[in-house]
């Protein structure tokens, strides 16, 4: 074996050492404008490290002050100068914003991936400024160069949202389940409901066959889409279609139960149409009996005794409902109702009395979880956030030392 063959592993071996040595250089240092730039070193300067430290306490302008004093140590902080853009939006200084990213797109050095990240940041600036247009172009552009950028496609999507361009929405938000590949449940409760704006938008052009389908399309992708079973309903009801119109707002109570109470007066309507009232009745206690602390159904199991003409039951279950929410305006407005059909009779009174004296009274509100706007009315999309499906009931604790509504209701 001659000298040479034997030396030829070892030079293969030597020459990928010096290829892994000049790579970690390359890491390290970058050329820029004939200068070599120690980019660990820059980030390793005190001026970033404050300033990350700043941001994490959400002291912005010292943040800033800092950040600024780290990216003047070299032009090639890149990732600097992307967070102090995304700082001056967040001050509300967007032009400044806007500045600072379209000057890094100049950068003939940026990779691909670098490229998509900062025109994801001037996408946020346009979107921010409201320069609609700008930010849908940007944000599809950054899509594009990179395609599982999932935060893109959900600003992408937000956009939509916002113009209400339903179906392009839903095409959005078809390609972030894919790259989440079934793993959250939230985005088949979006799908669901962007679905069902989508048949909204179709019923109010008169495209009611298209609307139907769309509905039941968001039920099917997510049983828990709540307006879509009121929205079909109340189309089947005015193509006079009372069974299928009752069947859907059935389905309902049976599916999202919690969501019941919205298909109450629709559905008592809807039976007293069709000369079976008493199926509402037994709709309602099937629902107490599901959920004891429903309130809101015996409220309307209330109601429906009322109109009955059956006051003495209907203040029973007004009685019973009071402790399991005693600041729901609406349950104290149908028990004096009650109370005045049955000629306010004082021991009566005084038992309703005695039940609500530690309540608080206020409009019913609802809360969203995601960043507590409030609202007295429950909506399906936060006018705040843009989330979906966010708000819920907000109670209050129970009356300390309450009577029992049972105690109260005996010998009524």
């Amino acid at each position: 074996m001659s000298i040479t063959s034997q030396l030829y592993p070892v030079a293969v071996l030597l020459a990928l050492l010096l290829g892994l040595a000049v790579g970690k250089a390359w890491e390290r240092y970058k050329l820029r404008d004939g200068r070599w730039i120690d980019r660990r070193r820059l980030r390793e300067t005190p001026h970033y490290m404050l300033g990350l430290n700043f941001l994490v306490d959400n002291q912005v302008d010292q943040a800033i002050e800092e950040l600024t004093q780290a990216a003047s140590t070299g032009s090639d902080a890149l990732e600097i100068q992307m967070i102090l853009g995304n700082l001056y939006r967040q001050k509300g200084q967007v032009g400044r914003a806007t500045s600072v990213h379209q000057a890094l797109l100049q950068r003939p050095d940026l990779t691909t991936l670098e490229h998509a990240y900062v025109l994801l940041c001037l996408a946020l600036d346009f979107r921010h400024a409201g320069f609609i247009d700008r930010a849908l172009e940007a944000f599809q552009e950054v899509v594009r160069l990179d395609p599982e950028n999932r935060y893109a496609y959900v600003n992408l999507q937000k956009l939509y949202e916002e113009q209400h361009q339903w179906p392009e929405a839903l095409q959005v938000r078809e390609q972030i389940a894919r790259i989440d590949n079934g793993r959250l449940p939230e985005d088949q409760q979006i799908l669901g409901f962007l679905r069902n704006e989508i048949g909204a938008a179709q019923a109010r052009t008169g495209n009611t066959a298209a609307a139907a389908r769309a509905f039941s399309a968001a039920i099917d992708v997510d049983s828990g889409t709540v307006p879509a079973y009121l929205n079909l309903g109340d189309l089947r009801e005015g193509e006079r279609q009372l069974p299928a119109a009752i069947a859907a707002w059935e389905r309902l109570t049976d599916e999202v139960p919690d969501r019941a109470y919205l298909a109450f007066d629709r559905l008592d309507r809807a039976y007293r149409v069709s000369g079976t009232p008493h199926r509402f009745a037994e709709l309602c206690e099937r629902v107490i009996a599901r959920n004891p602390q429903d309130w809101r159904a015996r409220l309307a199991l209330a109601r429906h005794r009322e109109a009955a003409g059956q006051a003495q039951a209907a203040f029973g279950l007004l009685l019973d409902a009071l402790p399991h929410n005693p600041h729901a305006l609406a349950l104290h407005q149908a028990t004096w109702q009650v109370l005045s059909a049955l000629g306010f009779a004082p021991d009566l009174v005084r038992r309703y009395m005695d039940l609500s004296r530690d309540a608080v009274f206020y409009l019913d509100p609802h809360v969203c979880r995601r960043c507590r706007y409030r609202s007295t009315e429950l909506l399906w999309q936060c006018p705040q956030c843009h989330e979906w499906n966010t708000f819920v009931e907000e109670r209050m604790a129970p009356a300390k030392d309450t009577v029992s509504a049972d105690a109260l209701t005996e010998g009524t």
